[in-house]
């Protein structure tokens, strides 16, 4: 390459950083555009009188998939962060009580033939395969672009994805085979980090049950924050330039190639352009009507994962009963999957998940006062206003100290709350989505929005509206890929 070749990264959230590495250790000139003021995208974090929180992903799973990008570069994770490994991995409140998930296969199918006899035999052949639909799908699978599907014309993957089981559901192969509720629940909730209902996903992601009982639930010491500091410094050392609050406000083009973008009403020069912020936005709002791919019609009957309702709160004294993780099953989810999917609306008895970092980590919160994270899944799109959240927060609250038998309200000392209209304001998010777009069989692989545009040549996308699809490892590999994309380009 006779010159270094200048490309625009719009975005520098975890999928925008991937590709910037992957161009600069390639000999490209990647600028990054952020609109706010640091990097990390959705994985900020804040500080608030010795209170730290993590304001977006708090689960570290997969992390074969973090390493394999570090060592990708000759770094390891090692370099950067200390990974601690939880154990329990997390607690399931449920109607019958508590339930408390060991670390490890042979402790959980120990857990399952308690509850229910004959369900551990399950279990392990149930791991089994999902073992290689995990290492089959992380290697054949999800490394390819997706542009076409002569990309899986290979006898080798159609006989694998026969077994991958993508044209059954999650749901169907686990209720077929176990009765027990709480089992269900557990062996169904890793999908709905996917965005969509287990009788929705294809069965193919029971990888995400190998990823959390085989692989493990880690946390990195001092908060998910770690993870993304580590890729900007690898960035940096990488000699990527960024510039924040850098708001990109146009994409110009002629006929077949991006020429330019409009940052804060000044015009750049590019070669090539890797759009990682939210795709609709970028499509619906940043090309000219000529040179978008999809229509308003297509978005619509687009199936997003949830938006959320988070609330951060510094909590004056340690709170029994509680775990780094915490999900509240104790109601009913067919109730609440259905204000999501199917008729949204504030849930009236929501589930919810409870992030409790300074169980682990006595550097998030002052001593003897703890940092809670909750989550409660809302319908992408849903009308976002001020009364429904104060009655949601008031819902959970008190479920919250029932179930701990402890009183929280009375000793906060400091509370935060996003929901929809941020993540439409911070991130241009479509729909106040939190995670992106739902895993449903008929958005998987080539029928995801593409990661190339199929005209403008030197314009590529990435993140979690694209493939491989929602979650910090796809997003990570997003990035990867469209930059691999790139460098085929003759600039």
């Amino acid at each position: 390459m006779a010159s270094k070749k200048s490309v625009a990264i719009i975005g520098a959230g975890i999928s925008g950083m991937a590709a910037a590495i992957e161009l600069a250790d390639k000999a490209y000139k990647p600028i990054v555009y952020e609109k706010n003021n640091s990097f990390g995208g959705r994985g900020r974090q804040i500080e608030k009188d010795g209170f730290l929180f993590d304001l977006g992903p708090s689960w570290y799973w997969m992390p074969d998939i973090f390493e394999k990008f570090f060592n990708d570069y000759g770094k390891s994770s090692r370099d950067y962060f200390e990974l601690l490994r939880l154990d329990p991995s997390f607690r399931i409140f449920h109607k019958e009580g508590i339930l408390d998930v060991p670390a490890g296969v042979e402790a959980c199918i120990e857990v399952f033939e308690h509850r229910e006899k004959g369900s551990g035999i399950f279990l392990r052949k149930f791991l089994k395969e999902a073992q290689y639909k995990y290492e089959t799908g992380m290697r054949d699978f999800v490394r390819k672009p997706s542009l076409k599907w002569s990309e899986y014309f290979d006898w080798d993957l159609l006989k694998a994805a026969l077994r991958l089981q993508m044209f059954q559901s999650l749901e169907s192969v686990v209720y077929k085979n176990i009765k027990d509720e709480l089992l269900r629940q557990w062996l169904c909730f890793p999908v709905l980090f996917l965005g969509a209902k287990p009788s929705q996903t294809p069965a193919l992601y029971s990888l995400m049950n190998y990823a959390e009982m085989e692989l493990g639930t880690w946390y990195p010491k001092g908060g998910m924050i770690k993870l993304f500091e580590a890729l900007y410094a690898l960035a940096l050392e990488k000699g990527v330039k960024f510039e924040f609050m850098a708001d990109v406000q146009k994409i110009d083009c002629d006929s077949h190639h991006v020429k330019s973008i409009l940052v804060n009403n000044r015009e750049v020069f590019v070669d090539a352009v890797v759009a990682t912020a939210d795709y609709h936005h970028v499509d619906e709002h940043l090309l000219a009507h000529e040179h978008r791919q999809y229509s308003k019609k297509y978005w619509e009957s687009r199936v997003m994962a949830p938006s959320a309702m988070l609330y951060y709160l510094g909590v004056g004294e340690t709170i029994d009963g509680l775990l780094h993780h915490n999900l509240f099953f104790d109601t009913d989810f067919e109730r609440h999957a259905g204000s999501i999917y199917d008729h949204p609306e504030w849930p009236e008895d929501p589930l919810f998940y409870v992030c409790v970092p300074s169980k682990t980590d006595s550097l998030v919160a002052p001593k003897g006062k703890e940092n809670l994270f909750i989550l409660v899944p809302l319908a992408a799109g849903i009308q976002d206003q001020p009364e429904e959240r104060q009655k949601l927060f008031e819902k959970v609250i008190r479920r919250l100290e029932k179930k701990t038998g402890t009183s929280i309200v009375d000793k906060i000392l400091f509370k935060m709350e996003m929901g929809p209209s941020d993540f439409v304001e911070l991130y241009n998010s479509y729909k106040g989505n939190a995670y992106g777009l739902a895993n449903t069989l008929m958005q998987t692989a080539v029928l995801k929005p593409r990661l190339k545009h199929h005209k403008l040549t030197n314009l590529f996308f990435a993140g979690q509206l694209t493939h491989p699809g929602p979650g910090l490892p796809p997003s990570l590999i997003s990035g990867q890929l469209s930059a691999t994309l790139l460098q085929k380009l003759k600039l």
